[in-house]
């Protein structure tokens, strides 16, 4: 069953299970998506993550998903796998811990988005707000309350892709996010209260 399924859109959401491993293999490529990232940035302890990259953190999120953990969400287009979305409880990311900018807003539970990858040719279409909106979907059926993401507010109008793999504070605006703090001029933490 789909997460999400937006009127006129051929895109449905799923959760990533190890039935569909092999999807998100096939989208993130032999490069893990960036890199050799493999989603595991935020996961990992940073020289874990380093030593990592590639086949290290390959595993490290195959153990994740053996294990039957859900750590994000998975895009398709028909068949085709095109887009990643990572959610989990904020706990799941100790790299939000060490960060400074990014550090606890208060003391109350929250579901973190951290990172997007979408398809070369599926960029640029709305498929991040969409992502957005089955995450949140996807954390109240899981019984959270609070979402949180951390995405980019551009000085300039444009930037390179890869450097905008948390999101964009304007696809956050339209999924219903508003921005509770800001410790970074173009890194402000937005949350979405999911009612009902």
């Amino acid at each position: 069953m789909s997460a999400s399924r937006k009127s006129g859109s051929s895109y449905h959401v799923y959760p990533l299970t190890k039935e569909r491993w092999e999807d998100f293999e096939n989208l993130f490529g032999a490069r893990g998506a960036c890199g050799g990232c493999w989603c595991m940035y935020q996961r990992l302890p940073r020289a874990e993550f380093e030593s990592g990259k590639g086949e290290g953190n390959r595993r490290a999120m195959k153990q994740l998903v053996t294990n039957g953990a859900i750590p994000g969400l998975i895009a398709y287009e028909g068949d085709e796998p095109v887009a990643w979305c990572s959610v989990a409880p904020r706990a799941h990311f100790p790299g939000l811990e060490r960060s400074r900018i990014l550090k606890p807003v208060d003391e109350k539970p929250v579901w973190s988005i951290t990172c997007f990858f979408v398809a070369k040719h599926h960029r640029r279409r709305g498929l991040t707000v969409q992502l957005l909106r089955a995450a949140c979907e996807h954390v109240k059926k899981s019984g959270g309350k609070i979402v949180e993401g951390y995405p980019i507010e551009p000085k300039q109008e444009s930037m390179p892709d890869v450097f905008v793999w948390t999101g964009l504070v304007a696809a956050f605006k339209k999924a219903g996010f508003k921005e509770c703090a800001r410790r970074s001029e173009t890194r402000p933490i937005m949350r979405r209260i999911l009612k009902g």
